[in-house]
């Protein structure tokens, strides 16, 4: 995946969403291609996929008629019909209507304890290689003047981030059998709502809650304010919104599967998912994972299995692309000095390679 970083100064949604689709349209073209490719693969009719694009449109104009604005305004700076960016941002909520993946994705792990001390954050972000060429990190100011910066794919609203405030989110699908097919708020436009207004937890969790959705995800939160609380992993679904919290020991760990006990029972990943064995990974790591430098923590992530620890995917290419699976960008976040650390690949790779900070 190449990762491009863009700039953009306005606070009015439709002038910034022409901008960057102006600026982007070749990438946005092509990743909406790509999906809009990968829906058919996956037996999800153009008319379905289009419908729901559409229905979460409304949705999310209703729940935030500026981020509405804003993909109206990238597909048409972008020469794309509406619809199909909004398929784009529903992505998330057109894939709920299939039956859930044994595999990927995304593991995060977050370390938030009381008092003074910055949260130190990693994750990995796991998907089809085949539909990801390209990711955007992008820096926007929103309408209360609060800056955020975030990675995302091109088109889409928003994916994970920090704000200047000194609000971090991170981002990981869930899958519930209340997932529908009454399209909702697209969750990926939740976290984008959260970046641009939340200054802290709490307000994250009301912004949150206050989204009628149909998917399944959840929303890992945190600030560097000494707060309570400090951190929360909110679970979103058709049948209600959970919030966990940290351990005692100020760490917050999720993957792919509900947490919450009232959830979890209608919980719809299968149990052949690697969603087990990477939370036990990554719980059984966490004393190396305390580290101010990313660069540890990533290795601390993997322990002595290095690339091949359950956290870490490798795409084989003699799967269909519908079925590949690749670590795509291992992530950190920074809530005291406002920034995202990064590297495209998985946390080995960031260990010995290094990182970007944006």
């Amino acid at each position: 995946m190449n990762i491009h970083c863009f700039v953009t100064d306005t606070q009015n949604p439709s002038l910034r969403g022409r901008q960057i689709g102006e600026t982007w349209a070749q990438q946005i073209g092509q990743t909406v291609a790509l999906y809009l490719d990968f829906f058919t693969q996956v037996d999800i009719a153009p008319a379905q996929v289009r419908s729901l694009g559409e229905a979460s449109l409304d949705a999310l104009e209703a729940w935030s008629p500026s981020l509405a604005q804003e993909v109206v305004a990238i597909a048409d700076g972008a020469g794309i019909a509406r619809w199909q960016l909004a398929s784009l941002n529903a992505r998330t909520e057109i894939l709920a209507v299939m039956p859930a993946s044994t595999e990927g994705e995304c593991s995060t792990a977050v370390f938030a304890p009381t008092g003074p001390v910055a949260p130190r954050t990693i994750q990995t972000w796991d998907w089809h290689d085949s539909l990801v060429p390209h990711g955007l990190m992008l820096q926007l100011t929103g309408k209360s003047g609060i800056a955020v910066k975030l990675f995302t794919e091109f088109g889409m609203l928003g994916k994970i981030g920090v704000n200047s405030a000194g609000l971090g989110l991170h981002f990981n699908i869930l899958h519930h059998d209340s997932d529908n097919a009454v399209a909702g708020v697209p969750v990926h436009a939740i976290a984008r709502r959260i970046l641009e207004e939340a200054t802290n937890v709490e307000e994250a969790i009301a912004l949150a809650r206050s989204a009628r959705v149909s998917a399944s995800t959840v929303l890992t939160v945190f600030s560097r304010q000494d707060s309570s609380p400090r951190a929360a992993s909110i679970e979103l679904s058709a049948a209600g919104t959970a919030v966990v919290l940290p351990r005692e020991d100020g760490w917050i760990t999720h993957t792919n599967h509900f947490l919450d006990s009232g959830l979890s029972r209608g919980e719809r990943t299968p149990d052949a998912s690697t969603t087990y064995a990477r939370l036990a990974h990554v719980n059984g790591a966490l004393a190396g994972m305390t580290h101010g430098d990313l660069r540890r923590r990533a290795d601390a992530m993997c322990g002595a299995a290095g690339a091949q620890a359950p956290i870490c995917f490798h795409p084989d290419l003699s799967m269909p692309p519908t079925e590949r699976w690749e670590t795509l960008l291992t992530i950190g976040i920074d809530t005291e000095d406002f920034a995202l650390e990064y590297a495209a690949g998985n946390p080995k790779q960031l260990a010995e390679k290094g990182h970007v900070r944006f």
